[in-house]
């Protein structure tokens, strides 16, 4: 059972009810509301530039891939950026759950390939971050199970399989953790004491998302998930008490 003082508070995209999302305002903002980690998502620029950015589109309509780092929005920061933004982000670093955005379908157009060169960005860019510090407070997650695969191959940090709903992967827990990866991130519905248990069973730590109401943030707790994303850091902070926690996911 995971204690209330141990559960990792990721701030998603940051500090995203109060700030633009993947910038580097709610990844400072996330700090000061008292997250332990920030949760961005990393895509492929067309010149292997890694960008943060959920969707596979700029607001403008081109496509992440077929854009050159140079061309994009000013708001956009690239995943270097993005790191030292939490690293400065408040009292003390910031951890970074690296998502890669890398799912066959969500690249921006039928055109874009599948190909597992992000993950081969990330961790190798990761790798160079470690002498900062940076590198035994990363987990790497992604939908993708290919590309999350390719970045355990790599021998990058630690990784944790997103799934959407548990009930159409009956076996993930068990998929998971012979896979390798470290840790299971589901959609909170699906989440109860069961599947909590069955993962810290196989070594699996649970961390959940996108978790915004306070009511359910107890819930969480109580059935002992290890990490809860949230959109407001303040609130969960505030309904978990104590206070933040260095330890890894």
């Amino acid at each position: 059972m995971t204690r209330r003082e141990d559960l990792l508070i990721i701030a998603h995209r940051g500090a995203s009810a109060d700030h633009p999302e993947n910038t580097r305002e709610a990844f400072l903002g996330a700090g000061e509301q008292g997250a332990d980690w920030v949760e961005l998502d990393v895509r492929l620029a067309a010149d292997g530039t890694l960008i943060v950015h959920h969707d596979p589109w700029y607001l403008d309509r081109r496509t992440v891939w077929d854009t050159p780092a140079g061309d994009r929005p000013p708001s956009v920061l690239s995943l270097t950026d993005a790191l030292d933004a939490c690293g400065t982000g408040g009292p003390r670093p910031l951890g970074v759950n690296v998502e890669i955005k890398n799912s066959p379908g969500d690249l921006g157009g039928e055109h874009v390939p599948h190909t597992l060169e992000v993950a081969d960005a990330v961790v190798g860019l990761l790798a160079e971050r470690a002498t900062a510090g940076v590198g035994d407070r990363v987990l790497i997650s992604s939908f993708d199970p290919p590309t999350l695969d390719r970045a355990r191959d790599l021998g990058g940090p630690p990784t944790g399989q997103l799934v959407f709903d548990v009930a159409s992967w009956p076996d993930v827990v068990e998929s998971t953790a012979g896979r390798g990866h470290s840790a299971l991130h589901p959609w909170h519905p699906f989440v109860d004491g069961a599947l909590v248990e069955r993962a810290h069973g196989h070594g699996l730590a649970v961390n959940t998302w996108t978790v915004d109401e306070r009511h359910r943030i107890l819930e969480l707790a109580e059935m002992g998930v290890d990490g809860i994303v949230t959109n407001v850091p303040a609130r969960a902070r505030a309904a978990l008490g104590g206070p933040a926690t260095d330890a890894p996911a």
